[in-house]
């Protein structure tokens, strides 16, 4: 009878150790082995409280920056995670609209040249995106800012991100996307000195079968297509237009309507009209010097840079290039400069 009892027992107890055994091993598979905090950070939104206390209540001292709709701050969660708070003024009534565009443009972008949006806050009065956070700034402080300095490759490398993130935006995702507001302000640099584009707040989606749309949305003077300024017909041809300005700035550090320029030139102008025999009067000063012993060679891939822009500037919106061809030629010229 002892027997029949610890017999009963055993059977009893073996298909409870398997179901512990098993909750234990489904947990242990599930749980993630080592989640870095910005993963912490993504798992759910940040509560308005959380982001005062990152930001030390929006202190004008965590100010990095503003733009048309609101401005953005430096944060740092409990995790220790750093991140960039871009809070929308709720005062102008496109902000609303900004903020559900770039919420919709981000949703399903995944790049390494795109800013990363970890999260979003939001509820009647108050809506901020938190962004990743990019130390090295903008492209805009790099190139103006006395403190700084970019040399060729290093200006070239981050134009060829540029281009890359446009490219995943033409020609990559599922629904072509404009960003419509393309400046040095709206690229920023990683630790690693990699652009990030940011700023979608008056980005458009096109759809099915759809290669414009009109917009009543103007973007920064000095980089807007022809089309879009006239008409407000915008495209993927617009944005090429806007890196074209962009990728000249970079190499003469002007900006497109420099006060510097004889009469009404404007930076397009003024390189179209230099080049090619005066390249040397075009790039910025401080990359060349008359003493560099691979001087030549580096005007060169500069004066075929300045070509790459002029080509993606064209008047012809049918006529400019497509990012695809503008990130094959500038790593061709990448090649050329490592071989100085």
């Amino acid at each position: 009878m002892l027997i029949f009892l610890l017999l009963g027992i055993a059977l009893s107890f073996v298909p409870i150790t398997f179901v512990l055994v098993w909750i234990r091993y489904r947990k242990g598979n599930s749980a993630p082995q080592q989640a870095d905090s910005l993963s912490i950070a993504t798992r759910g939104r940040i509560s308005y409280y959380e982001l005062l206390q990152a930001t030390d209540s929006l202190s004008e001292s965590n100010l990095i920056g503003s733009g048309s709709f609101g401005s953005i701050y430096k944060g740092i969660l409990r995790s220790g995670t750093p991140i960039a708070v871009k809070v929308f003024n709720l005062q102008l009534e496109a902000a609303f609209k900004s903020f559900d565009t770039e919420c919709e443009v981000l949703r399903n972008l995944r790049h390494r040249n795109l800013t990363k949006v970890i999260t979003s806050c939001s509820n009647i009065d108050f809506k901020a995106l938190v962004l990743e956070y990019m130390p090295n700034g903008s492209l805009d402080k790099w190139l103006y800012s006395h403190n700084y300095f970019l040399d060729i490759m290093q200006r070239l490398n981050i134009m060829i991100d540029v281009a890359c993130a446009l490219e995943y935006l033409h020609h990559g995702c599922s629904s072509h996307v404009i960003h419509c507001d393309l400046k040095p302000s709206n690229v920023l640099l990683d630790e690693n000195m990699v652009a990030h584009r940011s700023d979608f707040g008056i980005s458009k989606l096109l759809g099915d079968n759809e290669s414009d749309l009109y917009t009543k949305t103007l973007a920064t003077l000095g980089y807007i297509a022809p089309e879009h300024g006239l008409d407000g017909l915008v495209s993927t041809k617009c944005d090429v237009y806007s890196y074209g300005i962009i990728l000249m700035e970079t190499f003469t550090r002007r900006k497109p309507n420099d006060e510097m320029f004889d009469g009404d030139l404007s930076l397009k102008q003024w390189v179209s009209y230099s080049l090619p025999k005066a390249i040397m009067g075009v790039v910025d000063a401080t990359l060349v010097t008359p003493q560099d012993n691979h001087l030549n060679k580096k005007l060169d891939c500069v004066a075929s840079i300045m070509k790459v822009a002029q080509d993606c500037c064209v008047e012809s919106a049918t006529r400019r290039i497509d990012m695809e061809d503008v990130v094959g030629m500038l790593k061709k010229i990448k090649i050329q400069l490592l071989a100085c």
